[in-house]
């Protein structure tokens, strides 16, 4: 039985570039890898077979749309393994389509898992390869820690981080499609005039004043330097988030913003203390389904 713990992230800048031919958008982002995380457990089984519990377990597809799944058939397939059996079960903490990359990390937790149950040894820069060809939030939860991701996000670049940052993450009813949010920011780009291809906008890149909060530990500083291109689309397609962010602000948050490509949404608390001071508010404002205390950075999906 092998059990790997894998971390949720927060993007403390997303920077989204226009439309590119592909389909994709050229992003500058940040990924914060945090403690709120999922657990997979990999035994030996028949063919590839999967189980969920959790919060959200009724959410989760136990089918080969699971990234789990797709990740231990593709580490199969790079060794030449004919006839992989595993069966992985996913332990859920990470909110289900909530923009913390939960698909992505179990994802790489059945590569770190399936890896070491069936003794292959595979070096960390080809688990990183076949992590962007699962997806481009995959590499990260394989990594943690703090990276700029350039591309689609799966090239990745460490960033010096110090100390320990305290967060609250707010969690929706119901999840946001990750391509919808998209589609929207693409839509009111074109709404606002600016234009919404490549050649309209300009590639994105990790900011400065938000890569120096982070090198010295300035949670003030990093509060300020918080942005999210995608939150107006995220706040277009699910206006009540607006009402969450508003809450954890006058609850003491000193940043807030929507995780990713929402719903969840994210707030930097000063300290530990006022960060469970600020789940509990924000757990009794009736703007979210439940808030979680919690820290990071933390490292990437690792065997424990």
């Amino acid at each position: 039985m092998i059990k790997v713990r894998v971390p949720a992230k927060v993007n403390v800048q997303l920077g989204v570039g226009g439309l590119r031919g592909d389909g994709f958008h050229d992003l500058a982002n940040v990924f914060f890898a945090v403690a709120l995380g999922d657990e997979v457990t990999a035994t030996p089984g028949e063919g590839v077979t999967l189980s969920c519990s959790g919060p959200d377990a009724a959410q989760v597809p136990l089918d080969d749309t699971n990234l789990a799944a797709r990740a231990a058939r593709l580490l199969a397939a790079h060794h030449g393994l004919a006839d992989p059996g595993v069966h992985l079960h996913i332990a859920k903490a990470i909110p289900v389509a909530g923009g913390m990359a939960g698909g992505s990390a179990d994802g790489a937790a059945a590569l770190v898992a399936c890896d070491a149950l069936w003794g292959l040894g595979t070096p960390m820069d080809v688990l990183l390869d076949l992590a962007a060809e699962l997806g481009s939030d995959v590499p990260f939860a394989l990594l943690g820690g703090v990276a700029l991701g350039r591309g689609r996000g799966e090239i990745l670049e460490a960033l010096p981080v110090t100390g320990t940052f305290h967060w609250v993450f707010a969690v929706a009813d119901g999840g946001l499609s990750t391509p919808a949010v998209f589609r929207e920011c693409d839509r009111l780009r074109e709404e606002a005039g600016t234009g919404s291809s490549e050649a309209d906008v300009p590639t994105p890149d990790a900011a400065p004043a938000l890569l120096a909060a982070l090198a010295t530990g300035d949670p003030a500083a990093l509060a300020a330097a918080l942005t999210n291109d995608l939150q107006p689309a995220a706040l277009s397609l699910r206006p009540a988030l607006a009402a969450t962010l508003a809450a954890g602000t006058e609850a003491g948050a000193i940043g807030a913003l929507v995780s990713g490509s929402g719903p969840t949404c994210a707030f930097l608390a000063k300290d530990a203390s006022a960060a469970e001071a600020l789940a509990a508010a924000l757990t009794a404002s009736g703007t979210c389904r439940t808030a979680h205390a919690t820290y990071g950075p933390v490292r990437g999906a690792a065997v424990h």
